[in-house]
C-alpha cells in the first residue's frame, strides 16, 4: 500500500472586495441538508485495504491538538513526537506503507508555540496557534491583533482565529468582513483558519452567509468550531460550509480549505468527513492543503482500526496512551 506525498499548503486565497451579493442570495433548505447529511455515512462503504488507505489519509489530515488548561511543555513535546510518528513504524511496515506518515499540523495555545516549533524542527509539520481571544473572541480588537502578531513572531505558520459571533447574529456583515480582513493582513505569510463557532450562529443560513464573508476577507480555511461550544462539528453544518466553498470556487476560481473540529473521535467519523469532501468537492479537497480535522483522541481509534486490519485484533488502549 502506498500513499501520495503530503502537501501542506495551497496557494493563498486573496482578499476580495466586500460584496453582499452572495449573502443576499443565500438560501438554505434545512430539511434537504439534513436528509443529504444523513446519507453520507450510508451511501458509500469503505472496507478492508481501502478503509486502511482512507484512515492513513485521515491521519495526514489531522491537526493534532491540545488546548487544555493543564498543558505543559512536556505535554506539548509529547504531542509533537506523536505528530512526527503517529503510527508505529512496525505497523506501517506490516501495512506495506513505504513513506513517512505525519499529521497535518500541531495546534496549541500561543504560550506553547515556541515549544512546539522547537519540537517539530526539521519535520516540515506546521504549528497552528489559536488566537484572537480563543474560544469566545470577547477581548479588545487591538489585543486580538497583538495576539496574532505574537504567535507569528514565535514561529506559528498557521493561525486559527475566531470571529465575533455578534456580527453574524446582528447581520453586521461589513464589520465581520473588516475584522477578518484585518486578521488576515496581520497573519502575513501564516495561513489563516477562520473559526465560525457554528453552534453559536443560530441558523444554517447564518453559517453559509458567514462562510462567504470570511472567504471574501481572505480566509485560507473556514473551520466549524473551537471544540469548546456545546455543539461542535456536525455533518449538516459541514455540508453547508463545503457547499459555500464550492460556490465560492465556482464564482472566483479560488480554493478555500475546510476544517471540522470538536467531537470527532472515531475512525468511522473521520471516514465520513473524507467521504463528504470527496463527494461534494472532489479528491483534491481530501488532501491536507485543503482539508484538516481538528482532533486529539481521534488518532487513538484510527491506530486501533489499522492494527485490527493488519493483525486481526485490537490492541489494548494502553498502547495508544495519547488522548
Amino acid at each position: 500500500m502506498t500513499t501520495k506525498p503530503m502537501t501542506i499548503h495551497n496557494e493563498r486565497v486573496p482578499i476580495l472586495p466586500f460584496d453582499l451579493t452572495p449573502v443576499d442570495d443565500t438560501k438554505v433548505n434545512r430539511s434537504a441538508v439534513e436528509r443529504r447529511a444523513a446519507t453520507i455515512s450510508t451511501r458509500r462503504t469503505v472496507k478492508k485495504e481501502f478503509q486502511a488507505a482512507w484512515l492513513l489519509q485521515a491521519v495526514q489530515n489531522i491537526d493534532l491538538t491540545t488546548l487544555s488548561g493543564d498543558d505543559t511543555p512536556g505535554t506539548v513535546r509529547r504531542l509533537c513526537a506523536k505528530a512526527r510518528q503517529p503510527i508505529r513504524p512496525q505497523l506501517l511496515k506490516d501495512l506495506g506503507v513505504e513513506k513517512t506518515i505525519t499529521t497535518g499540523a500541531v495546534c496549541v495555545y500561543h504560550s506553547m508555540v515556541e515549544t512546539a516549533v522547537d519540537a517539530l524542527k526539521g519535520s516540515g509539520i506546521p504549528v497552528a496557534a489559536v488566537s484572537t481571544g480563543f474560544p469566545a473572541g470577547l477581548i479588545p480588537f487591538k489585543q486580538k491583533i497583538a495576539e496574532i502578531e505574537a504567535s507569528v513572531k514565535a514561529g506559528a505558520s498557521e493561525i486559527d482565529i475566531v470571529i465575533s459571533r455578534q456580527h453574524v447574529l446582528t447581520q453586521n456583515w461589513r464589520t465581520l468582513y473588516d475584522e477578518v480582513k484585518a486578521f488576515r493582513e496581520t497573519c502575513g505569510d501564516a495561513h489563516m483558519k477562520t473559526i465560525l463557532a457554528t453552534g453559536e450562529l443560530g441558523t444554517l443560513k447564518n453559517v453559509m452567509r458567514a462562510s462567504f464573508i470570511c472567504m471574501q476577507a481572505g480566509a485560507d480555511f473556514i473551520k466549524t468550531s473551537t471544540g469548546k461550544e456545546p455543539t461542535n462539528a456536525t455533518l449538516p453544518v459541514s455540508l453547508v460550509m463545503v457547499r459555500a466553498i464550492r460556490a465560492y470556487h465556482e464564482a472566483t476560481g479560488y480554493k478555500v480549505g475546510f476544517k471540522p473540529a470538536g467531537g470527532i473521535r472515531t475512525a468511522k467519523q473521520s471516514v465520513d468527513w473524507l467521504i463528504l469532501m470527496k463527494e461534494e468537492l472532489g479528491e483534491e479537497w481530501m488532501r491536507p492543503n485543503l482539508f484538516r480535522i481538528g482532533a486529539s483522541a481521534l488518532l487513538n481509534d484510527i491506530e486501533r482500526q489499522l492494527e485490527h486490519f493488519a493483525y486481526g485484533r485490537y490492541a489494548s488502549m494502553q498502547y495508544q496512551a495519547l488522548g
